[in-house]
């Protein structure tokens, strides 16, 4: 029977255990990935029935930039690519009102008159609109765009330009000035304050100032932020604004201002100057490079101020902000993000709306500071926010460009849409359980649907028939690895049902542990015995086959000798030998594993088990457990340990061939020749197992000579050898012929001369 005295060695630890996965969602930035419609979203986490999005208009343009409400109660929007501004009246009816030749509307106001105004870009003009839509030039500033556009008390029309940065001023008669120069690229927002003093916000510097008179102005505040996006003013006079960080800009390129025929801009944005929230500054900035052109601001003031306390702020690098501005000039952040650009802003009684660029979200910011998630469009982003003169909330879209009323109280019914869950492999589903608080007459059900690609489309299920206990219904949805459950929510008579958590149990498929390399490793010096602890640890994988010279010391030496097919593997003289057999394993689940090691030698056909059950990764075997000969050695995984029996998932790989040799060449004197002090000795070297490589000679124990074959190249298991010695002193000699083999084992042989 074949020893097993099996050496281990450094352990390696493993992962936990697969058990059954729980997707759960519970918070804030859980429920945050999904899709609402007619769902609100608290910042404490909870679901809950939101008011209903309904939509007004959709004017089949990717964009609209501008809004207005007339004195009539119609809304106009400015769009692009076509320069078309629609009406649609109070009763939901909309019609082409009228058609710019130039392509982009960004702004848009209602003048005291009655009559529309629409800013035109680029290289536009601003129009005078009438009731029936016949327009007519009211005033060219000659910028290349016009971005912002309010009335005064009196009348007078201001117009914030670009790209020089420039707010121009024109009387009831279209008679327009120079009213204040920012030096920055675009002056892309206005607004009134309460005094009736001009708000102006710009771009790249991010800088909101406050202009008294003609050339003269206020920095109320430098932002670290490139863009004031939009101002708003509430009804005691505080000032809200929305700041955003350059990819304003990038974003009108992309889905504007370079199609429909209109030029991109050239110029570079810079970056933004970094100041305290404190920071007071008089007069006009500084000039500053110009930057590439921002989306048009957001519209005109409405009500109420919020108190001031601590900021709403993500980790992160930070895309936008939202900023309070007092009576006193302080400032401060009430809410930021580095995920998302706000675009519009509306002051209401019960707090301050305003809207992103994240599937078009509507968010407010109650009296306490807290933010909910009121309503999410659907459409890429959503750019202007107005009061809805009584019914709810007027919201505009781009992309695609329409008109929504948001509703003031809860809708009847909900849906929001998990994120699809990878659970990394096929996996067969448990029961979906939440917990909710349903007051009487409201209701939560869900549905799921699973798939294998990870999009739902038309090769997903559908999905599954309505689940109702909370306490936990199966899931119906077939084994894959994507899933999605969705929730319905249904109110009555203004109260809601409130989802705070929803767990789905499920098991995925094991998957088998898989070898990645298997290395045996030359002759290491066996621990406990000759060798140091350093020498029990295995050596690195390699892909070279190896020889081994032994000194005269006995010391090892280890060279590669490329281009043989086998590893050769030996004992030096005085030590104890064993071969290393490592591996190395991994399981995608976290599983842990364990090994057998079987070996074969050449000519057998079946496996050896070594061991079995092996939690480390390596063995060591003593040279001494196996004979002379080619081997190989079979590893076998298995995630046995962290699965029940049958369900336990197993990969094995076979190692290259590789050779144990222990035993040294055997080397015999054949002849011995003398004339005079001439001498011709011959020797033979034999060797079982491998080939020879190496000889050399000693004369009376002298120093080592290197010999070659007769045949010149040592190439074969078994040479023959000719030494020639000259100028021999009288009387008897010894020579010593010392044969290596590849494992490094040395055979010697003798011959007398006399």
């Amino acid at each position: 029977m074949i020893p097993r005295r099996l050496l281990p060695l450094i352990f390696c630890s493993s992962l936990a255990a697969s058990t059954t996965g729980v997707w759960e969602m519970s918070t804030y930035k859980d429920f945050i990935a999904g899709t609402f419609t007619n769902v609100s979203l608290s910042r404490e986490g909870r679901l809950l029935a939101g008011p209903e999005m309904k939509t007004v208009f959709a004017s089949e343009q990717p964009l609209v930039w501008s809004l207005a409400r007339g004195a009539d109660g119609a809304v106009y929007l400015g769009t692009g690519h076509q320069g078309r501004v629609y009406r649609v009246d109070r009763g939901g009816k909309s019609a082409l009102f009228w058609e710019a030749t130039e392509p982009e509307v960004f702004a848009l106001a209602a003048g005291p008159d009655g009559d529309l105004y629409a800013g035109t870009s680029p290289d536009g003009k601003i129009y005078k609109i009438d009731s029936k839509g016949s327009a007519t030039e009211f005033f060219n500033p000659h910028a290349k765009y016009i971005w912002s556009l309010v009335f005064a008390s009196d009348g007078t029309l201001f117009a914030g330009t670009g790209d020089r940065g420039k707010i121009f001023r024109a009387d009831r008669s279209g008679k327009g000035e120079l009213y204040f120069d920012s030096k920055q690229g675009h002056v892309t927002s206005l607004a009134l304050d309460a005094k009736g003093n001009l708000l102006a916000g710009t771009d790249p510097n991010g800088i909101l100032y406050r202009v008294t008179g003609k050339e003269k102005a206020f920095v109320l505040y430098d932002s670290s932020l490139p863009e004031i996006r939009t101002i708003e003013v509430a009804r005691d006079g505080t000032i809200y604004a929305a700041a955003m960080g350059g990819a304003a800009s990038k974003a009108m390129q992309a889905g504007g201002l370079t199609a429909g025929g209109v030029e991109t801009l050239t110029t570079p944005i810079v970056q933004s100057i970094t100041v305290t929230a404190s920071k007071q500054q008089g007069g006009a900035a500084l000039p500053k490079p110009q930057p590439e052109a921002p989306k048009p601001p957001a519209p005109a003031p409405a009500a109420t101020a919020l108190a001031a306390t601590p900021v709403v702020s993500y980790a992160g690098a930070q895309k936008s902000a939202l900023l309070r501005i007092g009576p006193d000039n302080t400032v401060e952040t009430l809410w930021s993000s580095n995920e998302e650009n706000i675009y519009a802003l509306l002051p209401q009684t019960e707090g301050l709306l305003f809207s992103t660029d994240d599937h078009g979200r509507i968010y407010r910011l109650d009296a306490n500071r807290q933010v909910t998630l009121v309503a999410q469009a659907g459409e890429e982003e959503t750019t202007r926010l107005a009061a809805g003169a009584g019914d709810g909330v007027l919201a505009v879209t781009s992309n695609l460009g329409k008109l929504y009323r948001m509703g003031e109280t809860p809708a009847a019914e909900g849906r929001y849409e998990a994120p699809v869950r990878d659970t990394g492999t096929v996996s067969r589903w448990g029961r979906l359980s939440w917990k909710a608080q349903t007051p009487p007459g409201t209701s939560i059900e869900f549905s799921t649907r699973s798939g294998n690609s990870s999009r739902p489309d038309q090769t997903w299920s559908e999905w599954s028939p309505p689940l109702r206990n909370s306490e936990g219904d199966p899931v119906a949805s077939p084994n894959a690895r994507y899933i999605q459950w969705r929730a319905r929510l249904r109110g009555a008579e203004g109260r809601t049902p409130v989802l705070e958590n929803v767990s789905l149990a499920y098991l995925s498929q094991n998957s088998a542990p898989v070898i990645k390399s298997i290395t045996v490793t030359p002759g290491q010096a066996a621990p406990g015995k000759s060798a140091s602890p350093a020498a029990a640890t295995p050596a690195a994988p390699t892909t070279a086959d190896f020889s081994i010279t032994v000194t005269d010391t006995g010391a090892t030496s280890m060279s590669t000798n490329p281009g043989t097919a086998t590893t050769a593997i030996g004992r030096g003289a005085g030590q104890s030998q064993a071969t290393s057999i490592s591996w190395q394993a991994e399981d995608a689940d976290g599983d842990k594993l364990a090994a057998k090691v079987y070996f074969r030698g050449e000519g057998e056909n079946e496996w050896k088990l070594i061991k079995d059950n092996i939690a480390e990764s390596y063995l060591m075997l003593d040279d001494d457990a196996l004979a002379d000969g080619v081997y190989q050695v079979k590893v076998v995984v298995s995630d046995s340990p962290s699965n029940p029996p049958g369900m336990a998932r197993e990969a094995e790989q076979i190692s290259a061939p590789f050779l144990v040799d222990n035993t040294p060449p055997a080397v015999r004197s054949t002849a011995a020749e003398r004339a005079g002090d001439r001498a011709t000795v011959k020797f033979e070297a034999r060797d079982a197992a491998s080939m020879l490589r190496r000889a050399e000679y000693s004369l009376d124990a002298g120093p080592w000579i290197p010999v070659y074959p007769d045949d010149g190249i040592l190439d074969s298991k078994s040479e023959s050898f000719t030494i020639p010695l000259e100028k021999l002193k009288p009387g008897e000699h010894l020579i010593t012929l010392r044969v290596f083999d590849s494992a490094g084992n040395a055979g010697r042989g003798k011959a007398i001369v006399r």
